[in-house]
């Protein structure tokens, strides 16, 4: 067994990292956000998922404001090390838009289709 050294990952040139939100019981993909070298230590520290927010250039705890948490079931990296896999429970919509998934859009034949509505 090998220690996981959060560096050791391939980030970009602005330092981050595609981390992709995966329902650890549905196996719905919930959502695409960015890390940091920094966000994925906190993440692995206290198994809160933080994300680096690129607009406000500071760290956001997914649920913090809105409830609306991910716990960390399990962190994964692909083969190149330049894209992670966050299997995560989920409480509450994962969009900001109060849909389960930020993938509610279809495109098929030209046509976009919504496929959910926001959560009540």
């Amino acid at each position: 067994m090998k220690t996981f050294d959060p560096a050791s990952l391939v980030y970009n040139a602005d330092g981050l990292i595609p981390a992709i939100a995966q329902d650890v019981d549905t196996k719905d993909v919930l959502m695409m956000a960015w890390m940091n070298v920094d966000a994925v230590q906190r993440t692995l520290d206290t198994r809160r998922v933080t994300y680096w927010s690129r607009s406000r250039q500071s760290f956001w705890i997914k649920g913090e404001t809105s409830g609306h948490t991910q716990e960390l079931i399990d962190f994964r990296y692909d083969c190149d090390r330049d894209c992670l896999l966050l299997l995560i429970r989920q409480v509450g919509p994962a969009c900001h838009t109060n849909r389960r998934s930020c993938f509610y859009t279809s495109v098929d034949s030209g046509v976009t289709r919504e496929l959910m509505a926001p959560e009540q």
